[in-house]
């Protein structure tokens, strides 16, 4: 009887491990796709179209709302340059199925239309899980004040 329970226990720790592994990579491939979208902006990268989805939405601080169209128009024009990204930190994170709902602050700092500018950022981003690859769905940003 011992030994069957001893088996129990070790078996129910090793799948309630294994769970958590599975979680944990899971959300690995999230944050690197998090990180990317940060790193292609700041770089002015056109990989970043392979993270978006084909119907995502950017609402930016400053009122702007944008398309993919809008958004590859303006990205490609380098109407804004991203001198610096700098995540700094996570505060939400919610899973429904194939998708997550993150908010996050940021520092940015760039030029837009020649202005230099800094701020710093809250955002909303929803992502969605397409072909084994979190891809941006849509993201709101409103700037925090000091």
């Amino acid at each position: 009887m011992k030994k069957i329970s001893l088996f129990i226990l070790i078996f129910s720790f090793l799948f309630w491990y294994g769970q958590g592994l599975k979680s944990s990579q899971k959300e690995a491939k999230l944050f690197e796709s998090i990180s990317l979208l940060d790193q292609y902006m700041q770089n002015n990268d056109d990989k970043i179209v392979n993270i978006l989805c084909s119907d995502v939405s950017f609402g930016h601080s400053n009122g702007w709302v944008q398309t993919i169209d809008d958004f590859i128009k303006d990205f490609s024009s380098k109407k804004v340059i991203y001198k610096e990204i700098k995540q700094l930190e996570i505060s939400d994170l919610k899973r429904h199925k194939n998708f997550v709902s993150i908010r996050r602050k940021i520092y940015v700092s760039g030029l837009y239309k020649d202005q230099k500018f800094e701020m710093k950022l809250a955002l909303l981003e929803i992502w969605m899980k397409k072909n084994a690859v979190w891809k941006l769905w849509s993201r709101q940003s409103v700037e925090i004040k000091p």
